[in-house]
């Protein structure tokens, strides 16, 4: 018998992605990329200066005009301010906080055991529903989901009798389809927002993002996803596939040891008793987390500082259930802990330096608000209403991601050009962020520029031996049509309800 699953890898698929590759293959490193961004940048406002481009400021009426920064003025800001620029950059810190109490709960073994008891205890009838969930979950702790959920799905499926690449597809559609879908917050969102604020302030200096400025969307998104990702399953990918006749014998699942058992119970209780301390901190008109001169929550010390929240969670978390499993024995495997995922962000902080230079030189000349204010224009001119107008960009959005796979480098190019653009609008920053994370979570299953798709190859193989690329695609591509679908409707939903897109974040500036 030839399976379904082979005859992908002819035709059109290899077509489209043979060019995919060559486009994605020709781009430089996205640190290299922000290095000539900013030097064509500096080109460009010599140029914008010499041709005297400008465009009224809609607030003010005042002519906003290109600083040219190819002069001795524009050298000395550089020189004086490339450090400042690099170290205030808004991702950077809130990234490095939050990833020191992940790298505590991964490194424990606390993430990793806690998917295992998601799964391991799910009910057969649910049990796609249970891993397409605990992939979209484990998207808190970055990477996890794909090292360890996607292979344990697909010995889970082969362990109860069901074709192994249906739970690979089904844990991998979780993990990277629903990226940005969460029911916590995970390090993705202190890194987009601070990208975003900082795009906001080229038009309002003192606008701020909260880190949960789309949690609201994001929660309720991540049982549409889990949904959605189960019915692609069960209906496309299990009927395609058929029966499993691999050579792969199936393993008996180890169970959680007792000791993990206790870990994970007091890793709960602390989780609990925090989560018990913020409510009394934020409920009572008079709490001890709200702002004292006011008493707002949006506002408040816990909503600027949810960052530190995160880590305290993930690092008294993460020591508890460690000391009680016997992972970790001593403080110094807690500070190795935090020093492994700081080692995962090595390439990271390149990437950031030369985008924070990038980022400055955009605000310094005024081309980001010279260009968003004619955007603008164009944009009303055209006709379109929001729900068009969100669409287009979400679908803009997902063809990029087809090319370049980093959540953060595509935002921090995008950010500068599109949240003024829509801003000068109406429309907030949180919104089209919300937007952003649609698009760019829905195509990462079937894009080879995404840093885990040859991981994915790689497991794959083990149960069909001549797999490639095309076969992940041809396996994935339902869960990319069907995602960008009932996201991006369900944003059209929530448009239409005027719902906020997180705590204080409304669709639309005032």
């Amino acid at each position: 018998m030839v399976e379904p699953i082979q005859k992908s890898q002819e035709g059109w698929v290899n077509r489209s992605l043979a060019v995919i590759e060559r486009v994605g293959n020709a781009l430089p490193h996205p640190a290299t990329l922000f290095a000539l961004l900013a030097a064509g940048v500096l080109g460009l406002s010599w140029v914008c200066s010499l041709l005297d481009v400008s465009a009224p400021h809609p607030a003010t009426g005042e002519t906003i005009r290109p600083v040219n920064l190819i002069s001795a003025a524009g050298l000395h800001r550089i020189l004086t301010q490339t450090i400042h620029n690099f170290t205030s950059f808004a991702p950077l810190g809130t990234v490095l906080v939050a990833m020191l109490g992940i790298g505590v709960a991964e490194g424990s073994g606390l993430i990793a055991a806690a998917l295992r008891l998601l799964v391991l205890s799910a009910p057969r009838r649910t049990l796609t529903f249970v891993i397409v969930m605990a992939g979209v979950l484990s998207n808190t702790a970055s990477e996890v989901g794909y090292v360890l959920l996607v292979p344990l799905a697909a010995t889970i499926f082969l362990a109860v009798g069901r074709h192994p690449v249906a739970g690979l597809a089904a844990a991998f559609a979780g993990v990277s389809g629903g990226y940005s879908a969460n029911l916590l917050l995970g390090t993705i969102d202190p890194l987009l927002s601070g990208l975003s604020e900082e795009a906001a302030r080229i038009v309002d200096p003192a606008y701020t993002v909260s880190p949960a400025c789309n949690y609201y969307f994001m929660f309720v998104s991540t049982f549409f996803i889990a949904a959605a990702g189960t019915w692609v399953t069960e209906r496309f990918v299990v009927p395609r596939l058929g029966e499993y006749g691999g050579d792969v014998a199936s393993e008996p699942l180890r169970p959680l040891q007792p000791q993990e058992k206790r870990g994970l119970l007091l890793a709960g209780l602390i989780t609990l008793a925090l989560a018990a301390a913020i409510l009394i901190g934020l409920v009572p008109e008079q709490g001890f987390l709200r702002d004292p001169e006011t008493g707002s929550v949006l506002h408040s010390p816990f909503m600027q500082g949810i960052v530190a929240v995160i880590f305290g969670l993930g690092a008294l978390a993460g020591i508890a259930y460690g000391v009680t499993a016997g992972t970790l024995r001593s403080d110094a495997d807690v500070v190795q802990s935090m020093g492994k995922a700081m080692q995962t962000l090595g390439t990271y902080l390149v990437l950031v330096f030369f985008a924070a230079q990038f980022v400055a030189y955009f605000r310094w000349t005024n081309l980001g608000l010279i260009f968003a204010i004619r955007g603008a224009e164009l944009l009303r001119a055209s006709g379109l209403g929001p729900i068009p107008l969100l669409t287009a960009f979400i679908l803009l959005t997902a063809v990029i991601n087809l090319v370049m796979g980093s959540a953060s480098a595509k935002w921090a190019i995008m950010a500068p050009i599109f949240i003024p653009m829509f801003m000068l609008l109406g429309y907030s920053p949180e919104l089209v962020q919300a937007a952003y994370r649609i698009g760019d979570s829905t195509t990462n299953i079937i894009s080879p520029m995404m840093s885990y798709f040859a991981l994915i190859v790689a497991f794959l193989e083990r149960y069909v031996p001549r797999a490639g690329i095309g076969t992940v695609v041809a396996t994935m591509l339902p869960y990319t049509i069907v995602f960008l679908a009932v996201w991006t409707g369900l944003l059209w939903v929530w448009m239409l309800l005027g719902l906020p897109v997180g705590p204080g974040a409304e669709l639309f500036l005032k």
